[in-house]
């Protein structure tokens, strides 16, 4: 009778299908149905508006646009107002109300637009975010083999207690963290540690839950409950630091509460002190709608907006999507960088880097390694055919979990196992007939222009980049000598990278997360802001990351930082600006009589300036000057 394990690895590995996607539909969430409601009404009743249509025809679009959009801001406001404190949000419906009051409806509803497209983002990234965290849960399997003096039994994986012994066949993944009692294998641990390879797994050494098995079987011995082990530690990080993390604003917003009061009470006073003296009712308040519209931060918000808005589109088209104003605006702010090694700084899949021996060794291993699925193999049956080689016919094919590969090739014996003791990621040896025949170098290639993004990072910041990698500190030192950096700190678990980034945070620094993987979540979600990979990324990254460079490419990171602090800079120009427009209107309207239609005109003409200025990043000359590094 077979042994359980033995028989289990003889056995193909299962076909493995996807776990259920988890995303939720933006249609799923309110906040995007009533912006979507609010933006169409308003989409539609501009024209007609513009065109002179009677009221009949744009008056009811309108009037649905304000209630779509402006009920929720209406509510939180309101709520806000009985815990006494005033918000922007019921000031922009308070606004916007007034201008319609006064007839400026279009008005109205571009401040309507603004805030309720705005708080739908807001909701949706939250959300999305949210998602992946669960799906990271996929990852472990939802039940176990738990062996027993009585044999096999199958239980839920959350009922497996420490000490229990598991067996794991090829293909499956692994159920919790522990140690291999018995059984050597391959296992595909990159969405822990971010290693390229699958790491070799004999008795005594350390597994974690929710990585992949290869060909051979494993006994392993739990060492933590299910609630403790790395993946569900990188779950409670991400959602920890999601919900700890303190919503970043926008410069405008900072100031929102003192400027909320400061034109209510102004308002207030605009109309009740001439009443008070016994002036006309009807003049004070057509003054103070007037004080309200002149003094309303349309041109404040779009002040902010556009520039922000406009760089996320130039970003966007270059391959770097950036998930909201308020993440443009955080890119520019960070002076310290933490990058990623694999995946980030490197491609993430072996290649074959040297040879030592002759070819036709070389194209002996790849007709050996023909037949197997593992990486290593893959690299080197690419090298061979890269150079022209022909692959003779193989048989008698065996793998060997953990060690290498056996095949008769042209009636010799053809062995392709480990080797250690070289300066590559991973060695190989090929033995033919028993002799050494040749050595075949390994290593995770480095992405174009790596070393001048890191450069670029450096310059922009002020400090030198630092690499934070759960790979071992051989392969880590290799990839820093290349790019340049200096700061090394190899062999981090996911827990370890987040803290080392929260370290740097509580010094002072404003960090930024470059990675690729399910690893670098926590400290992607613990930075300041933080960039994801978009070809190879793990969902939890791209959902968890703040940007995402679509085509890899590193060079896009520093410009997109570059860009972002162009943002910055013409926002603080637009303030200046709206700020200087909004003062000599107010002033005008206290000191003197402003005309409400040329308090109007000045306040559209403030708004249409700070507007077409921050349009001025949309020109591709704005992400050629950020790629050299220009703000």
């Amino acid at each position: 009778m077979a042994v359980p394990e033995l028989a289990a690895a003889q056995a193909p590995p299962p076909v493995r299908t996807p776990p259920p996607a988890r995303r939720t539909r933006a249609t799923a969430l309110p906040e995007v149905r009533w912006a979507a409601l609010a933006a169409l009404a308003f989409l539609l009743a501009f024209p007609l508006d513009l065109a002179g249509a009677p009221a009949w025809a744009w008056g009811p679009l309108y009037a649905v646009c304000y209630a779509a959009g402006g009920w929720e801001p209406g509510r939180e406001g309101l709520r806000a107002l009985r815990e006494r404190t005033l918000d922007v949000d019921l000031l922009m419906v308070v606004a916007a109300l007034g201008a319609a009051a006064i007839g400026q409806y279009l008005d109205g509803g571009l401040l309507i637009v603004i805030f309720a497209v705005s708080g739908a983002l807001e909701a949706l990234a939250t959300r999305r975010t949210a998602d992946s965290v669960r799906g990271l849960l996929d990852l472990t399997p939802a039940t176990a083999v738990r062996l027993t003096a009585a044999g096999e039994e199958t239980v839920e994986a959350t009922a497996l207690a420490v000490g229990d012994t598991v067996l794991v066949r090829p293909g499956e993944r692994l159920p919790a963290d522990g140690t291999v009692v018995h059984g050597t294998s391959d296992v595909d641990q990159a969405s822990i540690t971010g290693e390229p390879l699958p790491a070799a797994k004999a008795p005594g050494d350390e597994v974690f839950a929710g990585t992949l098995n290869g060909a051979g079987a494993l006994r392993v011995r739990v060492g933590k409950d299910a609630s403790a082990s790395v993946i569900a530690r990188i779950v409670a990080l991400v959602e920890e630091a999601s919900a700890t993390k303190a919503p970043t604003q926008l410069f405008v917003e900072r100031v929102e509460q003192r400027y909320s009061v400061g034109v209510v009470v102004a308002t207030l006073a605009v109309f009740g002190l001439p009443v008070l003296l016994g002036g006309d009712v009807t003049e004070a308040l057509l003054r103070a709608m007037t004080f309200m519209i002149v003094a309303s931060p349309c041109a404040v918000v779009l002040a902010t907006m556009p520039p922000l808005l406009s760089a996320i589109a130039t970003a966007g088209r270059h391959g770097v999507l950036v998930k909201s104003a308020v993440v443009m605006e955080r890119l520019g702010a960070a002076d310290r960088v933490a990058l990623d090694k694999t995946g980030t700084l490197t491609e993430g899949t072996p290649r074959v880097t040297a040879v030592h021996g002759d070819e036709k060794a070389l194209a002996l291993a790849a007709a050996a390694e023909l037949q197997s699925e593992h990486p290593v193999a893959r690299a080197v049956v690419a090298e061979a055919r890269a150079r022209g080689l022909r692959l003779p016919e193989a048989s008698d094919f065996s793998s060997e979990p953990g060690t290498g590969v056996r095949a008769v090739v042209d009636g010799r014996e053809v062995r392709v196992r480990r080797a250690p003791g070289t300066h590559a990621d991973t060695a190989v040896e090929v033995l033919v007939d028993g002799a050494p025949a040749a050595v075949l170098e390994l290593s995770d290639r480095l992405r174009d222009g790596a070393p001048e993004a890191v450069r670029a990072l450096a310059r922009l910041t002020g400090t030198a980049p630092a690499l934070l990698t759960g790979d071992n500190a051989g392969s880590a030192g290799r990839i820093a000598a290349e790019t340049g950096i200096a700061d090394v700190r190899a062999g981090l678990l996911p827990h370890e990278k987040a803290e080392a980034v929260r370290e740097w945070e509580r010094a002072g620094a404003k960090v930024l997360v470059v990675g690729d993987g399910v690893n670098d979540a926590p400290a992607l979600a613990a930075a300041h802001a933080g960039i994801a990979m978009g070809r190879a990324g793990s969902d939890l990254a791209l959902e968890t990351a703040d940007a995402v460079v679509v085509r890899d490419e590193l060079a896009a990171i520093p410009a997109v930082v570059a860009l972002s602090r162009r943002a910055r800079r013409l926002v603080v120009q637009n303030l200046v600006i709206a700020g200087v427009c909004i003062g000599v209107l107010v002033v005008w309207d206290l000191a003197g009589h402003l005309p409400l239609p040329l308090g109007v005109a000045g306040h559209e003409g403030s708004t249409v300036l700070v507007g077409l200025n921050g349009l001025r990043l949309l020109r591709d000359a704005a992400w050629r000057k950020a790629a050299k590094g220009e703000v």
